[in-house]
């Protein structure tokens, strides 16, 4: 026994517990904290209470305190909910191994758990299942650095729920090739799903055909819909074994026969969302709701007394008035299943007596009198009328046409009594009211008169038949039409993200363009089209998709430092400025904002500063890795090439596939001329990356300079095929094809550059030395002349070479490696981001 228990009701936990769950489900976490620490004080080893003040902690992002409170203890069974949020506890604080051992330890609890489509507004499961918990431990595995464990974890978090998106974009993190069309689609597990929810809330196929006739009413206890029959419904219908204190609740709760369980447990049955219906769903209610006053009410219902044996009346011109058929509910307690019939109706409707039970006295086939006399039914009958009264009574039950033969007359008959008034019902002498054993002698009964009277219907008599509660949809094929249209929407942007993350942006681009035009107007979507056009170095076409961003949805973070990336590329330092203002006006402490201060000092040329700012957006997000990249950028433009490696490699330790990372090393180590060791870093960034032209021209250019001109050749070819509008790389091929005396297939790149950066003087530089090499003296004194025009103080330089006109070439290693270089067509700036 707890200690303590004895000075607290046994109902606290219970209150406390919808509190701190009431507190959580609305935001309130400092309230939802406290009550969790009275909760935990009852019995501080009942680890459900731990669970839920852990949890607490981990929405404060009380890390510590969670390991703390949850970590495992040899006295103590392992509880799933507490290993869970003490896993994510280990993730937050890099305590990856141990998390994922305390996962491994409940594995047997949560492997055969799938909550997909279990969750709602009025129901929820905190107990993870295995796609979660498969999901956790691969984000686990992969921080540790396992990742092959990480993929298959994610691979199986999918398998059981495709709707797992985070899973699916880890995957496309570490690499792996997926195919989302074998992803998303609906899987095994899910069609077990659906055909229990079919089993317990919606309308088998075999029934569908009978939803529109007049005599299948819903509340009519039918066999196979009445909602008291236990035999019926499953085991896991919330309705039959709770035992709550509704009125079907301690129906289906109490002991009916022999071998029947009093009270049934309910495991999937987590969150408790009032006292006494515990994840009590609508469909689940066969009438009436929770809210409704009236319902649950059942404490000043009597009990039926004892009926006595009625002795009919003797004689020969008095027949026993003929009664309606038994319900099909009584004729189930008898055995028979065959026939259904409607309700029964009171005694001013149907012409036959009734006891406080509710049901007929007499058994019989047709009912063509009222008896004036005859007993009220009993209290729970007139709260189930009371109920159908108030329904909408348009709905198709009750306008469906009938299939009896005498459908037709009964409708006019009900319309008749309508007509009536309710003050002839108390003129009538109350001679044949039988209450069960009130009455020692013989009644006789009134011969009933040919020709009913009109009279009025009762408040208790149901009107129309009521939709059902239990079949909210009545058609699975349109639960399936929208399975698989969210799948194919989710499969097409799987799709993209998937090519994007193998830096196909032109397939990406195609792709998102499939997709229907509100879904495509959606940041998420619209960052993704951005990112790509950045990736293929089509900055203008990136700048208006993410100023479309910024006009439409003004809060977004995500990917605003790509943004200011293709502005840095386009210098424009006043729209760069103004961006960095207004996300330091929205969030401080968002790395974003600060990575885009940072490019702002980098486009002003203050160094110091910009490191400064991608310094602080990385303390912020120890994995924003493109952080540590630009700070990296900014070490090399100030010669600290000890630091700007130090931050390469943190940008590789954030994300291994940061391909910028990789590129930041190959350049650190080409500026100390180290050409190997930086030929296997850009090598190792264009295998992540293999549609970079700019790492194709980076490996060329290391590769000459190992004296490997013919490779480097191949590099440069392989760049202009990935990127036919690179200009660095015709520049690159047009310089290699020079070395090695080519001055005709020279012309060719050198012409196109000629019309596309007309601007450079490296471009003239080089027609310049190339019409030299041919020969044609006039053509290469005026691009020399334009050369010197555009870069004034190459004018000595670009003066020595046609001076020496007559002098062979020599090589040309270092010509156009200086600072303006990279210049052609603007990729000077290119390189460095």
């Amino acid at each position: 026994m707890p200690s303590g228990s004895a000075m607290h009701p046994s109902g606290v936990s219970i209150q406390l517990r919808q509190l701190i769950y009431y507190h959580l489900d609305n935001g309130f976490y400092q309230n939802a904290f406290f009550l969790a620490g009275r909760l935990y004080a009852l019995d501080t080893r009942n680890p459900d209470y731990v669970h839920l003040l852990a949890l607490c902690n981990l929405r404060l992002c009380r890390y510590k305190a969670v390991f703390d409170l949850t970590k495992p203890k040899l006295h103590q069974p392992n509880h799933l909910a507490c290993m869970y949020v003490f896993a994510q506890a280990c993730l937050a604080l890099g305590r990856y191994d141990q998390g994922a051992q305390a996962l491994l330890k409940v594995r047997s609890q949560w492997a055969g758990r799938n909550h997909w489509n279990k969750h709602s507004e009025t129901s929820r499961r905190h107990i993870p299942d295995a796609a979660a918990c498969y999901t956790l431990l691969g984000k686990l595995y992969n921080a540790h650095g396992n990742a092959k464990k990480a993929n298959e974890c994610f691979t199986e978090a999918l398998k059981v729920n495709p709707f797992m998106w985070d899973a699916f974009t880890e995957l496309c993190h570490l690499g792996s090739f997926v195919r989302p069309g074998n992803i998303f689609k609906i899987t095994p597990e899910m069609l077990a799903v659906l055909s229990h929810s079919t089993s317990n809330g919606m309308l088998p196929p075999q029934f569908a055909s009978q939803e529109n006739s007049e005599t299948k009413n819903p509340f009519v206890s039918t066999p196979e819909v009445d909602p008291f029959s236990s035999s019926t419904r499953n085991g896991a219908d919330v309705g039959l074994n709770l035992g709550g204190s509704n009125l079907f609740s301690r129906l289906n709760g109490i002991a009916a026969g022999p071998g029947r369980t009093t009270v049934a447990t309910y495991k999937e049955v987590e969150t408790p969302t009032s006292s006494s219906n515990q994840n009590i769903h609508d469909e689940d209610l066969p009438l009436g709701s929770i809210n409704d006053p009236n319902y649950g009410n059942t404490s000043d219902i009597p009990q039926a007394p004892l009926r006595k044996t009625r002795l009919q009346p003797m004689g020969t011109n008095d027949e026993p008035p003929k009664m309606r058929s038994m319900t099909s509910r009584v004729k189930a307690r008898m055995g028979s299943e065959a026939e259904t019939t409607e309700i029964a109706r009171p005694i001013g409707q149907n012409g036959h007596k009734r006891t406080v039970s509710g049901h007929s006295t007499h058994q019989g086939q047709t009912a063509p009198s009222a008896d004036p006399a005859a007993a009220p039914p009993r209290r729970s009958v007139r709260l189930l009328n009371s109920l159908n009264s108030i329904r909408p009574s348009s709905n198709r039950l009750a306008t469906a046409p009938s299939k009896e033969p005498d459908g037709k007359e009964k409708r006019e008959l009900r319309k008749v009594r309508a007509t009536g008034t309710r003050g002839k019902t108390g003129s009538i002498p109350q001679v044949g009211r039988v209450i069960s054993g009130n009455r020692k002698t013989p009644v006789e009964i009134p011969e009933a008169p040919s020709k009913p009277d009109p009279r009025p219907v009762s408040i208790t008599a149901p009107v129309a038949a009521p939709p059902p509660r239990m079949a909210p949809q009545s058609n699975i094929r349109e639960v399936m039409e929208s399975l698989e249209w969210l799948l194919g929407l989710l499969r097409k942007l799987a799709t993209g993200y998937a090519q994007l993350s193998r830096y196909s942006c032109a397939e990406a681009l195609e792709t998102f363009q499939s997709i229907p035009q509100p879904q495509r107007d959606t940041p998420w979507v619209l960052s993704q089209v951005g990112k790509a056009y950045y990736e293929r170095s089509q900055y203008p076409d990136a700048e208006n998709v993410f100023s479309r961003i910024r006009e439409k949805f003004p809060s977004h973070l995500d990917d605003m430092e790509v943004y200011s990336n293709a502005l840095w590329q386009m210098g424009k330092e006043t729209e760069l400025a103004h961006l960095a203002h207004e996300l330091m006006d929205q969030d401080r402490l968002s790395p974003q904002a600060w990575c885009v201060t940072g490019n702002a000092f980098s486009m002003q040329r203050e160094h110091d500063q910009a490191i400064k700012s991608f310094t602080r957006a990385t303390q912020l997000d120890p994995y924003f890795a493109y952080g540590f990249t630009l700070q990296g950028h900014e070490h090399i433009a100030n010669e600290e090439y000890d630091k700007a490696m130090m931050a390469y490699r943190c940008a590789i330790t954030a994300d291994k596939r940061h391909y910028n990372g990789w590129y930041g090393l190959g350049q650190v180590y080409d500026k100390l001329g180290k050409y190997d060791i930086a030929e296997q870093h850009y090598r190792a960034a264009a295998n992540i990356n293999p549609t970079n032209a700019i790492l194709a021209v980076k490996i060329g250019f290391v590769m000459d300079r190992q004296g490997k001109t013919e490779a480097a050749l191949q590099q440069y070819r392989n760049a202009v095929s990935l990127d036919p509008r690179s200009n660095l790389a015709r520049f690159r091929k047009a310089q290699a094809h020079l070395k090695l005396h080519r001055p005709e297939d020279a012309l060719l790149d050198l012409i196109h550059l000629r019309d596309t950066a007309s601007d450079d003087a490296n471009v003239h530089f080089l027609l310049g030395r190339t019409y030299k090499m041919l020969g044609e003296r006039s053509h290469a004194v005026r691009h020399f002349t334009v050369a010197i025009n555009l870069d004034p103080k190459a004018q000595q330089y670009i003066g020595e070479v046609m001076e020496a006109w007559d002098e062979d070439e020599e090589d040309l290693e270092g010509e156009g490696d200086g600072e303006g270089d990279g210049g052609v067509g603007g990729w000077s700036s290119d390189e460095g981001r």
